[in-house]
């Protein structure tokens, strides 16, 4: 299974830059975004699971994209515009995108099996050594530990998520902070102390209380 390395720590921030086709869509994409919007705020950034997230996310730098996909196919085919745009574009502008599954792929293992395809989709694309992809989905399951092992909650989001990454923007982050191997280990620590009742509250909280 896939597991948290150095360069797949996530780089976020949390002003939105959606990608919605009807006002009955964007009020459904709205609520998408704002469940991971939460868990960026909350998780991410305000538990420091991620060091290098904070700057992005003042720069307002990421691309939030809700899959509209009806089967895998369509969700490759998205992959595949989401990895053009964001190679195309400037990072000053969009440094990293996500890409939200609702619907699909709900299932961690269908997931997992996906991530080989999504894998190959950047070779497809020509684009190994620039972009990347890392994971995230409310069941994430390192390999070797048991479901509700607590370091399986780095990777746990609202949703299944690709998280699209450059590569050049990880090696900048990952050369700006020293001790960047001992990300993992410190999260762990992390949500050992805070424990599952602390992990659950901290996701339930109202609005404002983060």
């Amino acid at each position: 299974m896939h597991g948290i390395k150095v360069h797949r720590t996530p780089h976020y921030n949390t002003d939105m830059k959606t990608d919605s086709s009807s006002p009955q869509q964007a009020a459904s994409h709205a609520e998408i975004i704002d469940a991971t919007r939460i868990w960026l705020e909350r998780a991410v950034i305000g538990l420091n699971l991620c060091p290098f997230a904070k700057a992005v996310h003042v720069k307002q730098q990421i691309r939030y994209v809700v899959s509209e996909a009806a089967d895998t196919d369509g969700l490759l085919a998205e992959l595949d515009r989401e990895l053009a745009l964001l190679q195309t574009t400037d990072p000053a502008g969009t440094d990293t995108t996500l890409l939200i599954l609702p619907t699909l792929l709900q299932d961690f293992l269908d997931y997992n099996d996906f991530l080989d395809l999504a894998d190959l989709q950047i070779d497809a694309a020509g684009l190994r050594g620039e972009l990347q992809i890392a994971s995230f989905h409310p069941d994430y399951q390192f390999a070797g530990t048991n479901p509700d092992a607590i370091e399986n909650f780095t990777n746990r989001s609202p949703y299944p998520i690709l998280h699209l990454l450059r590569e050049a923007s990880i090696d900048r982050a990952v050369a700006a902070f020293p001790e960047a191997e001992d990300i993992f280990e410190r999260n762990i620590d992390t949500l050992r102390t805070l424990g599952h009742a602390g992990w659950h509250a901290l996701m339930q909280a109202p609005p404002g209380e983060n």
